[in-house]
């Protein structure tokens, strides 16, 4: 089946990340030596994607000079656009409306990782038949957890996952979505909300690895795992990448 093309967010300011964001752009904050940005395509382009729009922002210059040096996989294209400085999620979607030409598209941020199998979620939007779906996901918690019987504590579980669903980006659209959005649109409030009022979003959930690089501490979890080799979001041959 032919992948549709995948839109990138990558225009945040990464406030929260203040300590590796005063120089480059969030979605070029290294994990492994690699900006996470080429993380999220490398995990597009070995599930068969190979057209990729970088919604860009601040900084964007330095987005777009990352996508053009860099050396992808064989057949992947990737087209930085700048669509404003301070737009908010929904208007950078929005503003590549021409790009897509009508087509069906897959959408993501730049700063998150998973082993998500986005035939099965390409798959299952096929199957819906709804304009939007999301990749929902249960994040491990920060903290540990008290088990309480009354007022005895019995135990603690350290960091135990959520039992509730999140947001966890990877979402597909239809070009009817575009009636939902506008340039003053953030994607994750009205849009989302009135697709769901509507009948019109669906939740595909990921029981696997999800992470966020949000915050420092997330950066340095996340170059952890890929310094000792456990980094479950490498779903491509690295030899193969390496060489190309």
């Amino acid at each position: 089946m032919l992948k549709p093309p995948v839109v990138i967010l990558c225009g945040g300011r990464g406030t929260r990340l203040r300590e590796r964001t005063e120089s480059v752009p969030k979605a070029l904050v290294e994990i492994g030596g690699r900006p996470i940005l080429w993380h999220v395509i490398q995990i597009y382009a070995a599930q068969g994607f190979d057209r990729f729009l970088l919604a860009t922002g601040y900084m964007g210059e330095a987005v777009a000079e990352f996508a053009a040096a860099e050396r992808w996989p064989d057949g992947v294209r990737v087209e930085a656009v700048d669509t404003g400085l301070d737009t908010p999620t929904g208007g950078r979607v929005a503003a590549l409306a021409e790009w897509l030409e009508g087509e069906r598209f897959c959408a993501t941020y730049a700063d998150g990782v998973a082993d998500v199998d986005l035939g099965d979620l390409l798959d299952f939007h096929q199957e819906q038949g709804a304009l939007a779906t999301v990749t929902v996901v249960r994040p491990d918690l920060q903290w540990g957890v008290a088990e309480l019987a009354g007022d005895v504590v019995t135990g603690f579980v350290e960091k135990p996952r959520s039992e509730h669903w999140i947001n966890g980006g990877f979402f597909c659209f239809e070009p009817g979505v575009f009636s939902y959005l506008d340039a003053d649109s953030v994607l994750e409030r009205e849009p989302l909300t009135r697709l769901a009022a509507d009948g019109q979003l669906r939740a595909f959930r990921h029981g696997g690895f999800w992470d966020c690089m949000d915050t420092y501490k997330d950066a340095v979890v996340l170059n952890d795992l890929w310094a000792e080799g456990r980094a479950p979001w490498r779903l491509w041959d690295t030899a193969a990448v390496d060489a190309s």
